[in-house]
């Protein structure tokens, strides 16, 4: 069966990628809205991206007020700034809530409205270029068609989806993501983990994402804890900036399953970052899909190590389930009660949260049946 398989339109990565890119800068446009966060202009890493525009005579305005997971008010603001300043396209410095931040700024450019509208609807407008720089290794949205904005007024995560979503230039230069600490560092790689794992495991799946996927999770596992430990390692970001694409690619065309669907409404109502999220949920999640899917857990228990292959499939699908524990053990992800959520107002939500999970539609592409009623005892689990 025929299957279509998205990238970006160029991806330019590897020590000195801004620098190689810089001469491409001028064909999008004439002045750029740069789409980051105050943290960036603390760290100077804006500071670097000014000065390759300004080198190539591309004026530029900087909208730096993306304050965590961005929401539809964020998104407003951004476009408001887009046009006051007669921008002819953007730029996302940062994680995933800039990027995604300016995929929801670009995609009402030209026919306003809100992102909300878009709700369970694929995005197809006219959008100005769009350029994606990553300082995290782990979101993979610079190499995604998807954004995730909440809508406030509901309280709920959107997952929004369209090719014209998928960034015209994606610039991967870990230089930027030396800067990023060990917390930060470990959320965000444990995200690209499961973007990796999620599309291995997906009913989706098809070969070329299962190539970017066990790529990425061989990457994370061997340079993940490296990143964690030693900052400064730049081999260690190297790999992951290239595992965090790798898997971005992956799920692009394969999608997520089960740790998404039950994340997105955690950090909706919990306000906790997705990564970290994620990470909470992957022993969980895991575990449940473990049942309908040995085989390709089990290879990729064989394929970091985890796993003999003289082992069944039931035996090296566990292993790999007892290697992420122990990976989200050692990067020191928190439970929900030592994050700070108290149980009483989690367990009161419960209902919402799965309906949302399920509604996301994300659940579905485990490689198990699956139920609201299963969500639900997994949520209660967590406890």
């Amino acid at each position: 069966m025929a299957r279509e398989f998205i990238v970006p339109g160029q991806i330019i990565n590897g020590a000195g990628a801004l620098d190689m890119a810089e001469s491409s800068l001028s064909r999008f446009g004439r002045k750029a809205l740069i789409v980051t966060d105050k943290v960036m202009i603390q760290l100077g890493n804006c500071g670097k991206l000014e000065a390759a525009l300004k080198n190539q005579g591309i004026a530029c305005s900087v909208y730096s007020e993306i304050t965590g997971e961005p929401t539809d008010k964020m998104i407003d603001a951004g476009l408001a700034q887009y046009r006051a300043e007669n921008c002819d396209f953007l730029i996302a410095l940062g994680g995933g809530s800039p990027i995604d931040s300016m995929k929801a700024i670009a995609s009402l450019v030209a026919h306003g409205g809100s992102i909300s509208d878009y709700m369970g609807k694929e995005i197809n407008v006219e959008m100005p270029p769009i350029i994606a720089i990553p300082t995290t290794a782990g979101t993979g949205s610079e190499a995604t068609q998807f954004t995730i904005i909440t809508d406030t007024q509901k309280d709920i995560k959107m997952l929004l989806k369209g090719k014209v979503l998928m960034p015209d230039l994606a610039i991967i230069d870990p230089q930027f993501t030396m800067t990023a600490p060990p917390k930060i560092t470990a959320a965000t790689g444990l995200d690209a983990l499961c973007h990796a794992v999620e599309a291995y495991t997906s009913r989706k799946a098809q070969v070329m994402s299962d190539t970017f996927a066990l790529s990425a999770v061989k990457r994370i596992f061997r340079y993940l804890p490296v990143a964690f430990h030693d900052g400064q390692n730049e081999e260690a970001r190297v790999q992951m900036s290239i595992a965090a694409l790798e898997a971005g690619i992956a799920f692009n065309n394969a999608s997520v399953t089960l740790i998404h669907g039950m994340s997105r409404p955690i950090g909706a109502l919990f306000h906790v970052a997705h990564g970290l999220s994620n990470a909470m949920l992957m022993k969980e999640c895991l575990g449940f899909a473990l049942e309908g899917a040995y085989d390709r857990f089990a290879e990729l228990g064989r394929a970091i190590g985890a796993a003999e292959s003289s082992d069944s499939d039931q035996v090296a699908g566990e292993k790999f389930l007892k290697a992420v524990t122990a990976l989200t053990d050692e990067l020191e992800t928190p439970t929900l009660e030592a994050y700070g959520i108290n149980k009483e107002e989690f367990f009161r939500v419960i209902d919402k949260m799965a309906h949302d999970a399920m509604e996301s539609g994300s659940p579905q592409n485990t490689q198990r049946e699956i139920t609201q009623a299963d969500v639900e005892q997994m949520y209660r689990n967590l406890w």
